[in-house]
């Protein structure tokens, strides 16, 4: 055994049991050993850094070890809420309907399209959008109503798997 061997085995075998009891008054027994080995891996690694006495030196390690799996396991519950507010949702059906949608919106003449866009994405009153196509408001709520219907049967038709109601609720939005 060399010379460093010999020291870090003895100082193991003097402040293992210490470092670990300060590790489960932290955080209790069952991230103790994980904490520990990690400590003194670092200790290892640094040995030529570890002052005498080395039990205060391996205290902070083991504490910041110790906060480390802490903000570790911060992280990993948050992706899991994260992953878990994700599936909760049913993205699926979100898709499918945004499908629905979109098919039925390729099937309109780009003039309709156009009308829809404007009010329903653009946000834009029927006053502002006639202006938009240079028409009169009262001839773009006629070509709005007209683009409206178009896309509520397009919608029928691009959504042979969608239930009756939801195709209903879809168009509805639209209007």
């Amino acid at each position: 055994m060399t010379d460093a061997s010999q020291r870090f085995t003895t100082m193991y075998d003097e402040c293992r049991q210490r470092v670990w009891a300060y590790v489960v008054s932290q955080a209790g027994r069952q991230v103790a050993d994980e904490v520990v080995s990690e400590t003194f891996a670092i200790a290892w690694r640094r040995f030529g850094d570890v002052p005498d006495p080395a039990l205060p030196w391996l205290l902070v390690v083991a504490r910041n070890v110790l906060r480390d799996n802490i903000r570790a396991e911060i992280r990993r519950e948050s992706l899991a809420d994260e992953l878990r507010a994700w599936t909760e949702e049913d993205h699926a059906e979100q898709v499918a309907e945004r499908l629905v949608v979109l098919k039925a919106l390729a099937s309109l003449a780009p003039a309709e399209r156009e009308l829809l866009i404007l009010v329903a994405w653009q946000g834009l009153s029927p006053r502002d959008a006639a202006r938009v196509v240079g028409c009169s408001p009262a001839a773009f709520r006629v070509r709005l109503h007209r683009a409206r219907k178009r896309l509520a049967g397009a919608m029928k038709s691009a959504s042979a798997v969608r239930s009756p109601s939801r195709v209903r609720s879809l168009s509805e939005e639209w209007s």
